[in-house]
C-alpha cells in the first residue's frame, strides 16, 4: 500500500483515495509573471513522481492553476500584483506577459518530462467561480470590508491553525507574518477580493458585488480546485514554503464555505537551496532551466540529480552536483544500450524480473523513495542473475516512472575519465550510499578493488583512483 507524508498529520500515512476509480490532486502552478527557477521546478518533478506512482494502480485527475492575476508581492496583501509589476518591467501588457511565461513554463516542464496535469486552469478564466466563493464567505459571516478589499477574519475559523500548529499562529499573531494595519482586526486575516486603486487603472480588473478590482491569491485555488475536484481533494500539493500562509488559508476559506474537510493528504516538497540560502526570484538568486541548458548540461540531467535526494529533504545545488549527475546519467544510459542491444531490445518478463519491479514500486510508495529507486535500478541493471531480456523488462517499468531517456540508444562508446565498467560500479555505489544500503556499498566496493581501482570515501564524494 503506497504511504504518504501528511503535513497535517506531520506522519506517513497509508494512501486510501475517497473512490479508487478516480484519485483526485491538486498542485500549485506558478506565478507566471517571470521565468520559473529551477527549484520551482524541483517541485514539479516530485509532483510528477506522485502523478506517476499514483497510476500504477489508479486513475488520476490532476488539475493545476496558473496565477496569472492577483499574487501580490506583500504576504500583507499590499503592494503590487506580480503581473502588473512584470508588465511595468518589461513594457509590455500584463496579458503579453501572462502568456509568454506560461509558454515558457510549460517548454520548461515538458523538458524535464513531467507528465502535463488533466486541467490546467489560468485565474483569469476563474473571476466568477471566485466571486461565487467570496459570496457564500459572506452570506456565513466569515468577512467584513475595509478601504482596500474584502477581507476573511480567520478569528471566526476555529480550525485555524490545524496545517502548522498552534505555536506557529500565535507567533504570527504576535506580529512575525505582517504589520498590523488599522483596518485589519488580526494579523493573519487575508484579502479575498481587493478594489482597484482609485488613482490609477489596473490592466487586470472586473466588475463584483463589491466594487471593482481582483481575486486574491489564496481564494483562486480554492475556487480552481473545488470547481474541478469537489469540496474534498484526496491530494493537495506544492512547495514547503505554502504551508504556513497560503495553504493554512486555503483550508479556512474551503471549509468554512462548505464544512467539509477540504483535503485528505497534504504533500509538500523541500527547498532547493544555494550555499548563500533559498533560491529566490525577489533576492534576484535563481538559476533557470535555460542557464543549464547553456553551461552545457541536458534538462534530465537535471531532474537525474533531483531524483537522488528525497522530496522532503533540502537539495544544495551546485555546478559540481550537476556534472555528477550528468556523468551518472550517461553511464546508466550507456549500460542500458548495452542491455537493449544483448536483448534485442525485447523484454522477457520472469518472476525474478517481477521482483526487481516490484522492489522498485515498493520504493516508490514509501512517501517516492525515490533516491532507493535510483539505487534499485543501478542494482537491477548490474544483477548477475538477470537475463539482458530480464533487465531490459525492467527497465520499462523504471524509465515509465523516472523517465530519464533510459531507452533511447545512445553513443556508448563515448570516453569517460574512468573505464565505462568502472565508472558504472562507481555510479551504482553512490547511488547506494545516498539510499544509505551499506551491504551494497560494500559490495560495489569489492567489485571496483576487483577492476583494479581504489575507493577513498570524502565529504565532497567518493574519489577512484588507480
Amino acid at each position: 500500500m503506497m504511504k504518504l507524508y501528511n503535513t497535517a498529520s506531520r506522519r506517513k500515512e497509508d494512501f486510501n483515495p475517497q473512490n479508487p476509480k478516480q484519485v483526485t490532486m491538486y498542485c500549485c502552478g506558478p506565478t507566471v509573471y517571470n521565468f520559473a527557477h529551477i527549484g520551482n521546478l524541483r517541485t514539479y518533478i516530485f509532483e510528477d513522481l506522485l502523478s506517476r506512482t499514483i497510476r500504477l494502480h489508479y486513475p488520476l485527475k490532476h488539475v493545476m492553476n496558473v496565477t496569472d492575476v492577483g499574487h501580490l508581492v506583500s504576504d500583507a496583501d499590499d503592494g503590487e500584483d506580480k503581473m502588473e509589476l512584470g508588465a511595468a518591467r518589461e513594457g509590455k501588457s500584463a496579458w503579453e506577459i501572462a502568456k509568454f511565461y506560461e509558454q515558457k513554463f510549460w517548454q520548461d516542464y515538458d523538458a524535464l518530462h513531467c507528465t502535463r496535469p488533466t486541467i490546467i486552469s489560468r485565474a483569469t478564466e476563474h473571476i466568477g467561480p471566485m466571486i461565487e466563493l467570496v459570496k457564500t464567505l459572506e452570506e456565513k459571516g466569515y468577512t467584513y470590508r475595509t478601504s482596500d478589499g474584502i477581507y476573511y477574519d480567520t478569528s471566526k475559523f476555529d480550525r485555524y491553525d490545524a496545517l502548522v500548529g498552534h505555536a506557529h499562529i500565535s507567533g504570527l499573531q504576535g506580529g512575525a507574518r505582517v504589520e498590523m494595519s488599522d483596518e485589519k482586526r488580526n494579523p493573519t486575516d487575508f484579502a479575498l477580493w481587493k478594489f482597484s486603486p482609485k488613482d490609477k487603472k489596473r490592466q487586470m480588473e472586473w466588475d463584483s458585488p463589491w466594487g471593482v478590482g481582483f481575486p486574491g491569491w489564496h481564494i483562486e485555488c480554492s475556487a480552481m480546485a473545488m470547481k474541478y475536484l469537489g469540496a474534498t481533494l484526496d491530494i493537495h500539493c506544492g512547495g514547503i514554503d505554502h504551508v504556513t500562509i497560503h495553504h493554512t488559508n486555503e483550508i479556512a476559506q474551503s471549509e468554512a464555505a462548505t464544512g467539509q474537510k477540504y483535503v485528505n493528504y497534504w504533500v509538500h516538497g523541500e527547498f532547493l537551496i544555494l550555499r548563500s540560502g533559498k533560491m529566490s526570484k525577489s533576492g534576484g538568486t535563481f538559476v533557470t532551466l535555460d542557464v543549464l541548458k547553456e553551461k552545457g548540461y541536458e534538462p534530465l540531467a537535471y531532474r537525474y540529480l533531483c531524483l537522488g535526494a528525497h522530496y522532503r529533504t533540502q537539495l544544495e545545488f551546485s555546478y559540481e552536483s550537476m556534472d555528477s549527475a550528468a556523468k551518472s546519467l550517461k553511464n546508466l544510459r550507456a549500460l542500458a544500450t548495452q542491455i537493449g542491444v544483448a536483448a534485442n531490445r525485447t523484454a522477457q518478463e520472469t518472476e525474478k524480473s517481477r521482483a526487481w519491479k516490484d522492489k522498485l514500486i515498493a520504493a516508490m510508495e514509501d512517501d517516492l523513495n525515490a533516491p532507493k529507486a535510483l539505487a534499485i535500478t543501478w542494482e537491477a541493471v548490474r544483477a548477475g542473475d538477470l537475463s539482458a531480456g530480464e533487465k531490459w523488462d525492467y527497465l520499462q517499468l523504471a524509465d515509465g516512472i523516472l523517465s530519464l531517456d533510459l531507452l533511447v540508444p545512445v553513443d556508448s562508446e563515448q570516453p569517460t575519465e574512468l573505464p565505462a565498467e568502472v565508472q558504472a560500479l562507481a555510479d551504482a555505489r553512490a547511488a547506494a550510499r545516498k539510499a544509505k544500503n551499506w551491504a551494497e556499498s560494500d559490495r560495489l566496493r569489492d567489485e571496483i578493488a576487483k577492476a583494479g581501482y581504489t575507493v577513498k570515501d570524502t565529504p565532497q564524494g567518493q574519489q577512484i583512483s588507480k
